[in-house]
């Protein structure tokens, strides 16, 4: 049901945002030299590693310098990387990735080897299901950006209080994840996108 749910929803708003895409798809290329889209590979479920699919945002090979970004204004971000993201637009290709089988739509947010890594075996768990879109750490940590851009070093405290805080979050959808809890994910997500404060 919820591979059917996925799949569904994914192609309906694909679909509806194609337009909005190929906008977006032409500011990109105008704005800076690179490709439209970015690919990173994260850790999916069972440990499975799998293309991420996004937005470009930042300029080319900027995450040699680390895969965190800093603050609102991270200077390897492009001019419309920072609306892109701002809003979170820069997420939506991920419907592909849901379409492909990869993600889907709720789920725990996929992570990097790097970070995996310091995993510990409960927290392991996550990997049980597949990555998602969206879920509650996203809504928690919705600009996560800029509050590690106000740490005096990010990377400690996104390993030691950012994804020990979310990946508490993802036990908490795993433990209940229903269709039900999914549609209210994703409304708060998208109430979310539209009320900044």
């Amino acid at each position: 049901m919820k591979r059917l749910f996925d799949i569904s929803f994914s192609s309906i708003v694909m679909l509806l945002f194609f337009p909005f895409g190929l906008i977006i798809a032409l500011l990109i290329v105008a704005d800076s030299r690179g490709g439209v889209f970015y690919f990173q590979k994260r850790v999916g479920q069972f440990g499975k590693p799998f293309a991420l699919f996004k937005f470009r945002t930042m300029r080319p090979a900027s995450d040699v310098q680390g895969k965190i970004t800093i603050g609102a204004r991270d200077p390897r971000i492009t001019s419309i990387g920072y609306f892109l993201r701002k809003y979170k637009l820069d997420e939506f290709p991920q419907f592909i990735n849901v379409l492909i089988g990869d993600m889907s739509i709720v789920g725990p947010r996929p992570e990097v080897q790097e970070y995996v890594d310091f995993y510990t075996e409960e927290q392991k768990k996550v990997l049980n299901v597949k990555p998602g879109i969206t879920d509650y750490a996203s809504l928690a940590y919705f600009d996560e950006n800029e509050l590690l851009g106000k740490a005096e070093d990010a990377q400690y405290t996104y390993i030691h209080e950012v994804m020990p805080a979310k990946l508490a979050l993802n036990q908490k959808y795993i433990q209940n994840p229903t269709l039900w809890n999914d549609f209210r994910i994703i409304w708060l997500t998208f109430k979310r996108m539209l009320v900044r404060r």
